[in-house]
Order: structure tokens, then C-alpha cells, then sequence
């Protein structure tokens, strides 16, 4: 009997030729392990029989929803974590997740060996391998797409498809996709080149900006201490709340972003990606930091975002230093309860309004109107003390010119 590998699987081209594969070239069991982030029915409904097709022993899928917005997208969110300047990190956020429970069912299926579908070029292998360090060292890792003859993915539709195995890929369309409930991501075929704009037929989760409705929306979003926890006043849990602003932005067409990203191991790649109800929360929970927090914890939390964001995109999830940034985090979130309302119009989502028991503006103070509590000539003084570095530079440096001039006379 061949040892038992535990295989994160997907049911896409990757993972449809491991299972064959691990059997073929490791003599192994192959137990399938799926989390549903919130991929959809379309991707999970048969997920079991096509994996005991492909020729594994079972497939274990397991609901990680909620633990997947609630312990993971949410503290990113609070972190203000984003990538690349525009990528909401959704791939990224559900791997350790993914890889964690992974690792469990070897565990207690008595696995010996887990293996993935990353390629050897991407960031999703050491999101995957870094969790196993964490929580696995023991068991062995097998990594298909670092260890097979297949040159690409035209390779594999032709493998699978000798095999008999359903694939969606084809060769006129070679698209790698992943979808949660916070995001799609696509990559692969015509995005390979930066120059070409995504054809509109690859978008599931958003519709084109220029067919959306005419009418704009406003939604508003309520936060306590940095999370979400309603949608135009009714109190939603995490998925539920996230399902919501989905589809009010799906339909608006907002949440889409092309980037040109920097990948883990060195080079650049195109991603397209779309997000939309994350894209309203992490618009709304800016304003609202801007409204309660003052300017130098806003400055060292956006330093420490650009920081977060690094970690969950290199796979640096399961580490004392995630802990102790979110200890940070929470530490600037105490006060970030407040509600902002958004309006969404043809891609685009405007603040419309925001509110909050703790806001730092008071109008009494920032009113260009009549007002008796501010003096303006306190202004002069402090003008003059902050300018003083810069009046006796400058003061200095007229000194020296003056010196050089006599000098040359």
C-alpha cells in the first residue's frame, strides 16, 4: 500500500493532473482536501465525484466561510493591507487558511506527505510550504509542478484530457482563475501581456462600468472597533454582510483592478482582479480611520500596513510577527466605530457622508464662519517657532554666498 498524500485540491487543470499523477509517479492514496472560501456551487457541486474520477480515494470539503472573513479578510482590513498599491490580497488570504486545514486532515487521516498545485513560479507554493513548516514540519512535501515533465498548461489539458478528466481550460483559452467571497483573480493567456485590456467575457463578480445602472446607489456601512458589522443599519455576521455589498457592487460595476505585481520569487506578473464588496469596506473603513484617529497613528499604521500587506502576500501568515502587528492593530481600532456611506456609480464609489462617537472634527474649530474658539493670532507664533529651522538655514547659506563673493572680488 502507497503512502496517503493529502492533496489541496480545486478541481481545476492543476489539480485534476496531480491525482493522477501522485498515483502514476509516487505509487501513493491521493485524499483530497477543498476548502469552500465561498467559491460557489459551480466550482464545488461535484467536486467529490470528479476527484474520485481522477482516481483519489475521497474528497473531504470542508465550509470555511465564515472563519475565512471573520479570521482572516477582517484583520487585514483592519491592517489597511494592500498590495501593489491595489491588490486586496484575496488569494493570498485564504491560503494559510486553506494549507492549515490541510495539514490538519493529514493529520488526522494519517497522511504522510501533503502536495499542492502551485507552479514553481508563483507566490501560492510558499503560502502553502511556509504553513506546513508552521504546523507540519514532520510531514513531506510533494510539489508536482516543480518535479514533472509538463512544460505548461497546454500539456496538461492534453494529459487530463487523455485521461478523461472535465477540465474548463482549454487551449484558446488558458485562463487560471481563483474565486472566494472576497475576490476573483485571473491570469494566463492574452493577460500575459500588460499592453492588452482584459476582454470583458473573463469577469464573473463585476459588471462592465458602462452597463451599469444609471442611477447611482448610496450604501452605508457601519463598524465596530474596525469591523464591519452592518449594511444600511441592519446588523449582518461576516459572510452574510459580505455577500450583500458583493452584490450591490458587482451590479455597479465597482471593484475591478489590473496590476502589475511583484512576485515573491522576483519577477513581475499581471493579475486581474475583482473585489467588489471588499473594495467598499476597505474605502469605507479609510474614511472612518481618517475621521477618529490622529495624523501620526494614521502615519505609523500606514507604515505598518504597507508592512501587514507584505507579510500575507509572501505566505508570512502563521509568524510572531503577524501577532504582534495585529496587536497593534487592535490597539488603533478602539475607536473606529462609526458608520460611512458610499455611492456607487458606474465603477466608481464616492464618499457620500461619515459619521462617528469619536470623531476627531469638530466644526466649532475648522468652520471658515464666524467662530470664538480659535485665535488666529496664536498662528503667528507658531508659524515663526516652526519655520525657525528653515529661516536659519537659509540665513546661514546667504552667510556663505556673500563669503564667496567677497572672496572672488
Amino acid at each position: 500500500m502507497g503512502p496517503l498524500v493529502v492533496l489541496a485540491y480545486s478541481g481545476g487543470l492543476d489539480t485534476s493532473a496531480i491525482v493522477p499523477w501522485l498515483r502514476e509517479h509516487h505509487g501513493a492514496r491521493v485524499l483530497c482536501f477543498a476548502a469552500d472560501v465561498g467559491q460557489g456551487i459551480g466550482e464545488l457541486g461535484d467536486l467529490v465525484a470528479k476527484a474520485k474520477r481522477s482516481g483519489a480515494t475521497d474528497c473531504v470539503i470542508e465550509d470555511l466561510r465564515d472563519e475565512f472573513v471573520r479570521d482572516f479578510v477582517f484583520p487585514c482590513l483592519r491592517a489597511g493591507a494592500v498590495y501593489a498599491r491595489t491588490y486586496l490580497l484575496g488569494t493570498a488570504m485564504a491560503r494559510p487558511l486553506t494549507a492549515a486545514r490541510q495539514v490538519a486532515l493529514a493529520q488526522r487521516a494519517g497522511g504522510q506527505a501533503l502536495a499542492h498545485g502551485c507552479t514553481g513560479k508563483g507566490n501560492d507554493q510558499v503560502r502553502f510550504e511556509l504553513t506546513y513548516a508552521a504546523l507540519a514540519p514532520d510531514l513531506q512535501v510533494i510539489a508536482p509542478w516543480r518535479e514533472w515533465e509538463f512544460q505548461g498548461r497546454e500539456d496538461l489539458i492534453a494529459y487530463v484530457q487523455a485521461k478523461g478528466i472535465p477540465v474548463q481550460a482549454t487551449v484558446e483559452k488558458p485562463y487560471s482563475t481563483d474565486r472566494n467571497i472576497w475576490h476573483c483573480s485571473h491570469e494566463g493567456g492574452i493577460l500575459e501581456d500588460p499592453s492588452q485590456e482584459a476582454p470583458e467575457h473573463i469577469f464573473v463578480m463585476t459588471a462592465d462600468p458602462v452597463a451599469a445602472p444609471d442611477e447611482p446607489v448610496v450604501v452605508a456601512i457601519g463598524f465596530e472597533e474596525g469591523t464591519p458589522v452592518s449594511v444600511d443599519a441592519v446588523p449582518l455576521g461576516p459572510v452574510e454582510l459580505l455577500e450583500t455589498l458583493n452584490a450591490v457592487a458587482g451590479e455597479h460595476g465597482v471593484g475591478r483592478a489590473d496590476v502589475v505585481e511583484d512576485r515573491l520569487v522576483g519577477m513581475k506578473s499581471r493579475g486581474v482582479y475583482e473585489t467588489p464588496g471588499g473594495t467598499l469596506l476597505h474605502a469605507a473603513h479609510r474614511e472612518l480611520e481618517q475621521l477618529v484617529l490622529d495624523r501620526r497613528v494614521l502615519g505609523l499604521k500606514d507604515q505598518l500596513a504597507l508592512q501587514y500587506a507584505d507579510l500575507v502576500y509572501d505566505g508570512r501568515w502563521w509568524t510572531p510577527e503577524r501577532e504582534a502587528l495585529d496587536a497593534f492593530v487592535a490597539a488603533t481600532q478602539k475607536r473606529v466605530t462609526g458608520t460611512v456611506r458610499l455611492k456607487l456609480y458606474k465603477g466608481g464609489a464616492a464618499v457620500a457622508g461619515r459619521e462617528s462617537p469619536y470623531a476627531l472634527y469638530q466644526p466649532s474649530y475648522a468652520t471658515f464662519g464666524k467662530e470664538n474658539v480659535y485665535n488666529q493670532k496664536d498662528a503667528e507664533g507658531f508659524i515663526r517657532l516652526y519655520g525657525l529651522g528653515i529661516k536659519i538655514g537659509a540665513a546661514l547659506e546667504a552667510a556663505r554666498q556673500r563669503e564667496i563673493g567677497a572672496v572672488a572680488d
